[in-house]
């Protein structure tokens, strides 16, 4: 725990150099030649791209903050950048802003706000607490079936919460609550066994379900502007399930094999995990109502474009009207705005509108040319190029702390890869596949933030987390390629 402290005490002392570095990087890129072929706008657009970068992963200032200068930057830089149009003219502040705050109108934005309001609304009722208590009930006592459990309640909390910080925030305590029940302290190996198999369970999952994590509604809303094509709830679980599946397989073997608990028999584990259950009374009518509302939820959800011509964010937004009716929802606003954390939808709404920025732009279209155009993938085999560009993408997560910024930073150059070089496969099956490799949050305890939710604990060590984070990286990227080179190929996804 001491470590922690002084870890966080130095990130802290750091951080007003990190923010010197993010500004000094601006001013670089802006007084550099322009080069050919790149508008002057584009090449503006990627000097607040790199202030924005350096920022998300040094966290020098929190993510709100830095949403608040890439508007302010955006607003300025594009605004006196002459027009697309007609470089004679500047673009002006007012049109620039109104670049900058696009991302606001994005549909997908929509839905994060409305996916935020239900994980509220499960806080607020506590019915994401009774519904994983109740599938540990249902575990035996032996370690392996706890763990078994433990991947279970992450996979249902999935379906039901879009909101993998929130998921991790109703697993963890139980979890840690049994472990200081059976008497062990948090440190435990049973503790890092459970913690670290929930946590990346939840990251697992982020991927087999579209409504799951924040990040998943950047790529849809890039690949909805650019493409004109709508990723139903349906399409995505036929794609990215049947991954989840197999990598929740692999979970459970390498993490029963890779942390031995003290004990393999966790004696009384079903009678604390019945008091708990206990402890929170008789179900509420305003659980019941949540229910009844998340199962209509899931079904329209799963329906999309088959049996009803609604989408995921209307039905969504209904959802949440009725959750929020007097007599027949859950919660008022009063209650709820105090759960919702506000600064997350607007670090998406502007993470949006820089992706777009950059690819009006021509900013990604010219940074794809330069970095994949030099990495000589024109003319490589399909599953070559998903590959590299996969290896690159789990690389580059090291230094995000968020793959929703991680989205917004490389989906707009994926997409622009797409017709830097020909690929032999769907173009939109391609930026979905790369989004998969974005969630992947397996490695470190920074690389996401139930990770960092459960560090917190101080159940585990960085050193753990690494051990279960390597064989689950090196399993999922093969996964990805297998899939890519039979599965996808068979449903038309490549």
């Amino acid at each position: 725990m001491t470590s922690q402290v002084t870890e966080k005490k130095v990130k802290k002392n750091l951080k007003p150099l990190w923010l010197a570095l993010a500004f000094l990087a601006l001013i670089i890129i802006v007084l550099l030649p322009t080069p050919d072929g790149l508008p002057v706008a584009g090449h503006r657009a990627l000097a607040i791209l790199a202030f924005a970068v350096i920022l998300w992963v040094s966290e020098a200032v929190s993510y709100p903050v830095s949403a608040a200068m890439i508007i302010a930057l955006t607003a300025m830089l594009l605004g006196l950048s002459p027009s697309m149009e007609d470089p004679t003219e500047i673009i002006g502040t007012s049109a620039a802003l109104k670049m900058a705050l696009g991302g606001f109108s994005n549909s997908a934005v929509a839905l994060v706000a409305a996916a935020l309001f239900l994980a509220s609304a499960m806080q607020a009722t506590n019915l994401h607490k009774r519904i994983a208590l109740w599938i540990l009930t249902r575990v035996g006592t032996k370690t392996g079936s706890i763990v078994f459990g433990a991947i279970l309640v992450s996979i249902v909390l999935a379906f039901f919460v879009p909101s993998a910080t929130a998921r991790a925030g109703a697993l963890v305590p139980i979890l840690m609550g049994m472990v200081a029940a059976f008497g062990l302290p948090k440190n435990s190996k049973l503790a890092a066994l459970l913690i670290i198999t929930a946590v990346q369970s939840i990251s697992i999952w982020n991927v087999g379900i579209k409504t799951a994590a924040a990040q998943n509604m950047v790529a849809i809303g890039f690949i909805e502007k650019e493409f004109g094509i709508t990723i139903s709830w349906g399409q995505w679980f036929l794609y990215a399930a049947p991954w989840s599946i197999l990598m929740s397989i692999i979970l459970y073997f390498v993490m029963i094999n890779l942390i031995k608990p003290e004990t393999r028999n966790v004696q009384g584990s079903k009678e604390i995990t019945k008091q708990q259950l206990k402890d929170l009374g008789p179900l509420k009518k305003e659980e019941l109502r949540l229910i009844i509302v998340s199962v209509a939820l899931l079904f329209f959800w799963a329906t999309e474009s088959k049996l009803h011509p609604f989408d995921t964010t209307t039905v969504t937004i209904i959802a949440i009207a009725i959750l929020l009716s007097p007599k027949i929802g859950v919660f008022d606003w009063k209650s709820v705005e105090k759960l919702i954390p506000w600064g997350t939808i607007i670090v998406f709404a502007v993470g949006i509108a820089l992706g777009t920025i950059l690819l009006d732009t021509q900013g990604a279209q010219w940074l794809s040319d330069n970095v994949f155009g030099a990495m000589g993938l024109d003319g490589m085999p399909l599953l070559a190029t998903i590959a590299l560009i996969s290896a690159f993408n789990i690389l580059i997560h090291l230094g995000f702390a968020s793959a929703t910024s991680l989205s917004s930073a490389l989906i707009p150059v994926f997409i622009a890869l797409t017709t830097t070089i020909s690929l032999e496969g769907n173009d939109i099956g391609f930026v979905i596949i790369q989004q998969f490799v974005i969630s992947f949050g397996f490695l470190l305890p920074v690389s996401a933030p139930q990770n960092m939710l459960a560090y917190g604990t101080g159940a585990f060590t960085v050193k753990d987390f690494l051990k279960s984070g390597i064989p689950l990286t090196i399993a999922g990227y093969l996964l990805i390629l297998l899939f890519s080179a039979t599965y996808w190929k068979w449903i038309g996804l490549l």
